[in-house]
């Protein structure tokens, strides 16, 4: 059963009596578990497209529907509520605080969500050690990687226990030898504790790893391969 169900959607923006179609009538659907990568060419769609899924950008028609529930019709603070509840995100600029550590990173979702202060401290540690940082939990950002920031990153998403986490672009400001270490860990948590990812990247290493890539050229599906 499809975890995602995607329905005809389409992203229109009228910029100066032009509509400018974004996303185009996209039909999909993504089941528990699966580790997919969203690719295609600057301007093709995929960013748009990811921040529709993650309730960041409006649909214009079609639907979302995400465990049962139709995002598209979601406003104010139920979407609000329903992503942080529901959706992990990790971003290309990582989007630390920079005043928290990395444990106080990983807390903050889930004390947004009124997790207690004894489940907070217990899962951030966990998880901190699980990508390869448990030495460093009482770091801020500027005495971190940008690798390591991006792991804190990765950690705070799954922190909540999301129905998926959604990833744009996450290894674009990495080396290389980042890059292989932050593609390891969400392989193993994927495959490990059935965590769907779904990406959105320019990154070749990132679509080697993926077991399902799909093309987006202006705004449509042009291919979907299962590998």
């Amino acid at each position: 059963m499809a975890i995602i169900d995607v329905k005809n959607v389409k992203k229109i923006y009228n910029d100066s009596e032009v509509a400018v179609h974004a996303v185009n009538g996209i039909d999909l659907s993504f089941e528990q578990g699966e580790f997919a990568a969203i690719v295609g060419p600057s301007g093709s769609g995929k960013t748009t497209f990811l921040n529709m899924l993650g309730g960041l950008d409006n649909t214009t028609e079609g639907e979302i529907v995400i465990d049962g529930v139709n995002v598209s019709n979601l406003k104010g603070s139920k979407l609000i509520n329903f992503r942080l509840m529901n959706i992990g995100f990790v971003f290309q600029a990582y989007n630390l605080i920079p005043v928290l550590t990395a444990k106080e990173n990983v807390e903050f979702i889930m004390e947004l969500q009124g997790k207690s202060k004894t489940e907070r401290d217990k899962r951030a540690k966990e998880l901190l050690s699980a990508v390869g940082l448990g030495e460093r939990i009482n770091n801020r950002p500027n005495k971190l990687s940008g690798g390591q920031q991006q792991r804190v990153a990765v950690a705070r998403a799954l922190a909540p226990k999301p129905k998926f986490i959604l990833a744009d672009e996450p290894t674009a400001n990495l080396d290389s030898k980042s890059t292989e270490n932050l593609l390891d860990i969400m392989e193993k948590l994927n495959k490990e504790e059935n965590i769907t990812f779904i990406f959105s990247t320019h990154d070749s290493r990132v679509v080697n790893k993926a077991r399902r890539v799909i093309t987006v050229e202006d705004g449509k599906v042009i291919s979907d391969v299962r590998k």
